[in-house]
């Protein structure tokens, strides 16, 4: 076997190395952001679950502080408040609000109704006559 080919395939095996921690670095990223999106997403109401496994319902949220104040307890028991890092949270029902989609084509390329009235099988325009009254 000539010498050459192990280098071709030491070279394949590091591209196939590259492109596997491009992908795997992507999807963390994601994951991460989609983490973020959903903790930002919390607000009073939401139910929680910390990653000490305290529930409760969210009362307050401070977002210069990045905190919560998590109501626990009932009526009965006596209910108490407890004020947490939002990094806490492990379990939460708040959802995310969906982004609108932006297009990407320009709305200047969108035909209005009257020019495709105007438009034959062939493709090309025809010069729209007057209505006769």
């Amino acid at each position: 076997m000539p010498a050459w080919t192990v280098y071709v395939v030491f070279g394949v095996i590091i591209v196939l190395l590259i492109v596997w921690m491009v992908l795997s670095n992507k999807k963390r990223k994601k994951q991460e952001q989609d983490a973020q999106n959903l903790i930002n997403a919390v607000g009073p109401g939401n139910k929680v679950k910390t990653i000490g496994g305290i529930c409760g319902i969210v009362v307050e949220v401070d977002n210069e502080e990045n905190t919560f104040v998590l109501e626990t307890g009932s009526e009965t028991a006596g209910k108490s408040y407890i004020k947490f890092d939002k990094q806490a949270i492990y379990q939460t029902d708040a959802v995310v609000d969906a982004k609108p989609e932006v297009k990407d084509e320009p709305a200047e390329e969108e035909q209005n109704p009257e020019q495709e009235q105007g438009e034959n099988e062939g493709g090309a325009q025809t010069e729209e006559q007057p209505e006769e009254k």
